[in-house]
């Protein structure tokens, strides 16, 4: 037989686009339409629906960038249409390209009832199946003119990310109102065709089903009349009938397919935006539920539930009940799908706490599975999290898009620092975004790297990123994909169900240890670095008001602010989004953050003073707070008393050759005339920190702009250039007081200028750096390197409740990928014996590298380096440019608990009040390796005490907990602050509890109170 596939092909394709499309709506009469544009920002519904209207016809411009429009449409059903199927067809001007990145908007009746949605794949509103004939229709459209950011020419930059500088100009033009007949069969000859035709491109062409397919296709398209596309659909279809009802074979990849709708919070879009995007994809679904009873869809962030709930409550009243159908899903158990490299440990358990107690109190749903799929990669201390907060399994797609190492498994067990181990699914598909196409399902089945042990993935399926949701067409296809030969098998089904099938098929499921880390987006550890600040002073503050509240609340009878710390635990929260904290979202997402972060603090700063002037009283005795976990200056950890200084007095004069040297007894700083740090000597260990020849705190600038992904990206060529800012415009040596003394630093560059404190402090084996930067330059990278001399061949990183190593070589490719990567608190190296930490109090990025010196001693040369800012143009042309401080210390001789210890100085820095009374600490921890993260009250508000503490220096530990009340019992609870018999065994005397733990173990202990408060 001669092969003529690629005409049939060819054909098929043409005859698709040309013919049976265009017959989908063979009769139509246009809608009147009118239109209100809304003042500022959007208003309630009531408004719009009350508004006047001013006519407006097909063709007409409209909508302002980050504008609102209420569109009337009216009409009447013609009747000579009765008893066929009619829609409305309302195209705002969309490019089908991009659904949820450009208007959208939510269809309402007169009385103001939500019907549905419509965006770029999804632009109808059903009349009636059939329709009697002269009905009177009427619709109220919400449009957001949303401006398109992420353009044909991505990551060019763009005023449109603001309202402030985006202008008036209309972004949209009227393409489609119209009344149509909708043709039932020839939609189904399109999903038929289109199904048959994916399928038949992804066979081998020398599989006999491939020409099947194709000889089916020729046979339905000799049966179409083109000039009569709805008078021979149904003769077309039944060519195809029997090709696909051919059953799958008894091996197929078997498919579990979930709706979704991935809705980033904040993105490219601000978060009142987001509001609206999730009611407009919510309004889609619950309709598509209640015509396709076999769709199940999952929407993950309780966040989203909780502003529909509020701004929508009719829309989400139809969530409630699709939900108590168990076919609407809350999925993840999150608060919002949070970033996991960056939030503190604290937060991150928080972000569970949170979603799962929404889910259960409105839905009576527990999670099981933690939801991820497009977060940037994933901390070595999330496994753990995720266990204790009661969930056992995880799904997330990002780390398919690594650029250097593909990832060995679909599916396997994640085990973290602690070694908990969390059933874990990439799925093949390897999209959030589903579209039942063809090549995505057979790409899932080639793609899946755990063949001949497992046969089960999961597909989420629906436009997603902004929103949307699944289509009908795309229940459509997944219909006809169920049980067809050549085909994996597709089955829609709720993600538990998923991961029970999956786990229980993959019993011995490989083992992956560590962080899953992106090959990709490594910038995002450093963009946008006034919001990384603002949340990690958040997260601080938060512990602060959480421990002197409680602390007050037991001790001084203080009412707790509950509801107060709730909220704002919310917000801080909201504002991990992975969008958000990494520093990729546009200007009007930071501007909010910014003037939110200020606001967190005023509160959070309100309840820190309230509870300790309750503690205190009025008194003029200088007292010292100590929020820490560890007791420093004499004061016990999260206690209030007198500071004492200790050791050797400071001292400070000139330098041989320039500069100036400042020495504690401890430590001998040794300063050049360009400021650098050329000696940090250990006057306890008798050895240099600095390696010879180097200078440390130098500040390096980069050339940063990446092929792609401005604000996400930084690519590993930006190292081939490098200049040192070794010039200083001032270096001089400041106020010197038996306490402390300082040098400080004056460099100008470029358009930008840095101010730094070098500072050492009385009985102190640290050097503190402060660093003030008045940014103002684009597409760089600013840096600053520590070369060090030690030999190491890995370094700790602090990440949520503990620390986990990477290597300084790069002996293979997975370890060369790490060139930028994430700490929280501090980075620590050590040789046996001695070691180096270098602690933040507000930056992520760093890299660490090592030489061999190739003269003198030939010894190595290890150097860290800090990401302090960049400059990228998009989303946000203006990221980063101002004023920025940062705090760093370089502490010598530093083993691991002197990092944690340090880190955790230089984030809750001691506070100065005066009162009449000293403050005993609440709780306290007799082992320097038990860090206590939390002490609060509970969230039940039942007057317990709630304490959480793990193992911080990777061993094991006995440690005893003491508190400042006599509790009635003590029990080890989950994250949700619930019994459980997962934790360590206590003995409890009196106040005192005894408890093993093991390598960084989380542990929450619950007090109940003898006082019943």
């Amino acid at each position: 037989m001669h092969d003529d596939r690629a005409l049939t092909e060819a054909r098929l394709k043409r005859v698709l686009e040309e013919r049976i499309r265009p017959a989908l709506y063979p009769e139509a009469v246009p809608l009147e339409v009118a239109a209100w544009v809304a003042p500022g920002e959007p208003g309630p519904v009531a408004e719009g629906l009350a508004a006047t209207h001013t006519p407006v016809a097909v063709g007409d411009a409209w909508g302002a960038p980050w504008g609102t429009t209420w569109f009337k449409v009216c009409g009447e059903v013609p009747r000579e249409w009765a008893g066929r199927t009619v829609e409305a067809v309302l195209d705002l001007g969309f490019d089908e390209r991009m659904p949820g990145f450009q208007c959208e908007a939510l269809v309402h009746l007169p009385d103001g009832t939500p019907v549905k949605a419509v965006n770029p794949r999804n632009q109808w509103v059903r009349v009636g199946a059939p329709v009697r004939g002269g009905e009177r229709v009427e619709w109220h459209l919400e449009a957001a003119s949303n401006p398109v950011i992420l353009d044909v020419h991505p990551f060019r930059p763009t005023p449109l990310g603001d309202r402030e500088t985006a202008g008036s100009a209309p972004q949209y033009r009227l393409a489609r109102m119209d009344l149509a007949v909708f043709d039932t069969e020839v939609w189904e000859l399109i999903q038929d065709l289109e199904v048959l035709g994916e399928l038949m491109a992804e066979l081998a062409v020398d599989s006999p089903r491939r020409w099947e397919l194709l000889r089916a296709a020729g046979r339905a398209l000799d049966a179409v009349d083109l000039q009569d596309v709805n008078g021979t659909a149904t003769a077309a279809r039944s060519e195809l009938r029997e090709v696909l009802s051919a059953p799958a074979g008894a091996s197929a990849h078997r498919i579990s397919a979930v709706g979704h709708a991935h809705i980033d919070s904040a993105w490219l879009w601000p978060l009142r935006e987001t509001v609206r995007k999730v009611a407009r994809t919510t309004s889609n679904m619950t309709a598509l539920l209640a015509d396709e009873p076999e769709f199940v869809f999952a929407m993950s962030q309780a966040q989203q539930y909780a502003w529909i709930k509020e701004h929508r409550p009719e829309v989400y009243a139809e969530v409630k009940k699709a939900v108590a159908e168990g076919r609407f899903v809350p999925a993840g158990g999150m608060w919002v799908e949070s970033d996991t490299n960056m939030p503190g440990s604290e937060a991150m358990a928080r972000q569970f706490v949170h979603g799962k107690r929404f889910f259960l109190e409105e839905f009576g749903i527990e999670n099981e599975e933690a939801w991820l799929p497009d977060t940037f990669g994933f901390a070595a201390g999330l496994p753990q999290i995720i266990k204790a907060a009661g969930s056992k399994w995880l799904l997330t797609q990002k780390i398919s898009w690594s650029r250097i190492n593909a990832f060995p498994h679909h599916t396997f067990r994640w085990e973290g620092i602690d070694g908990t181990r969390i059933f874990t699914h990439f799925p093949p598909v390897d999209t959030y975004n589903c579209q039942m196409a063809g090549s995505e399902i057979a790409h899932a089945a080639r793609n899946f790297k755990d063949k001949g042990v497992a046969r089960h993935s999961l597909a989420p399926t629906g436009w997603g990123d902004g929103g949307g949701g699944t289509t009908r067409e795309m229940i459509a296809k997944a219909r006809r994909l169920r049980d067809l030969d050549g085909s994996p098998t597709v089955e829609w089904e709720p993600p538990a169900d998923f991961f029970a099938k999956a786990e229980a098929e993959y019993p011995q499921a490989p083992v992956w240890v560590g962080e899953l880390y992106l090959e990709l987006h490594r910038g995002t550890l450093t963009s946008q670095a006034g919001t990384k600040r603002g949340n990690r002073r958040s997260e601080q503050l938060l512990r602060e008001a959480e421990l002197w509240s409680a602390t007050a609340a037991v001790l001084a009878h203080h009412p707790y602010p509950y509801e107060e710390l709730d909220r704002i635990w919310k917000t801080v929260l909201l504002h991990q989004f992975h969008d958000i904290l990494p520093g990729s979202s546009i200007a009007w997402v930071h501007r909010e953050a910014a003037r939110t972060y200020a606001a967190v603090a005023a509160e959070l700063e309100d309840l820190v003073a309230a509870a300790l002037a309750a503690l205190t009283g009025r008194g003029g005795t200088e007292l010292t707070v100590n929020s820490a976990p560890h007791t420093r200056g004499g004061v016990a950890a999260g206690a209030v008393g007198p500071a004492v200084s200790e050791g050797p007095e400071v001292s400070a004069g000139p330098r041989d050759g320039g500069g100036f040297t400042l020495t504690n007894g401890l430590l001998r700083v040794g300063i050049d005339g360009r400021g650098l740090v050329v000696s940090v000597y250990d006057l306890v260990a008798d050895r240099e920190t600095v390696a010879p020849g180097g200078a440390a705190n130098l500040l390096q600038l980069h050339p940063d702009f990446p092929n792609m992904w401005d604000a996400w990206d930084v690519d590993a060529f930006y190292r081939n250039v490098v200049t040192d800012l070794t010039d200083a415009d001032q270096v001089v040596l400041g106020e010197v007081s038996r306490e402390a003394a300082a040098v400080r630093v004056t460099r100008t560059f470029g358009a930008s200028r840095v101010v730094q404190s070098l500072t050492l402090a009385r009985g102190q084996r640290r050097l503190d750096l402060g660093t003030e930067v008045d940014w103002h330059e684009t597409e760089k990278f600013l840096k600053a390197a520590f070369p060090l001399d030690l030999h190491a061949e890995r370094y700790a990183a602090e990440t949520q409740f503990g620390h986990f190593h990477r290597p300084t070589h790069t002996n293979t490719s997975w370890e060369a990928a790490k060139f930028e990567a994430c700490a929280h608190r501090f980075v620590h190296l050590e040789e046996p014996g001695w070691g180096v930490a270098l602690v933040n109090d507000a930056t992520y990025g760093h890299d660490v590298t090592r030489t061999v010196r190739e003269d003198g001693d030939r010894g190595t040369t290890t150097t860290v380096r800090v990401s302090l800012l960049r400059a990228p143009r998009f989303p946000d042309p203006e990221t980063d440019q101002g004023v920025h401080r940062f705090r760093h210390a370089l502490v010598p001789g530093a083993a691991i608990g002197d990092a944690v210890r340090e880190g955790h100085r230089l984030n809750l820095p001691e506070r100065r009040i005066t009162g009449a009374t000293a403050v005993p600490p609440l709780v306290t921890a007799d082992n320097d390796a038990t860090v206590i993260t939390a002490v609060k009250l509970a969230d039940d508000a039942s007057g317990d005490v709630i304490v959480r503490l793990h193992e911080a220096h990777g061993g094991r530990a006995v440690t005893t907990l003491t508190t400042g009340f006599e509790p009635a019992g003590a029990v080890t609870t989950d994250l949700l602050e619930r019994p459980t018999d997962d934790g360590p065994a206590i003995e409890r005397q009196g106040n005192t509890l005894r408890m093993r733990l093991r390598p960084f173990q989380i542990v929450t202990v619950r007090l109940t109170r003898t006082d019943g408060r």
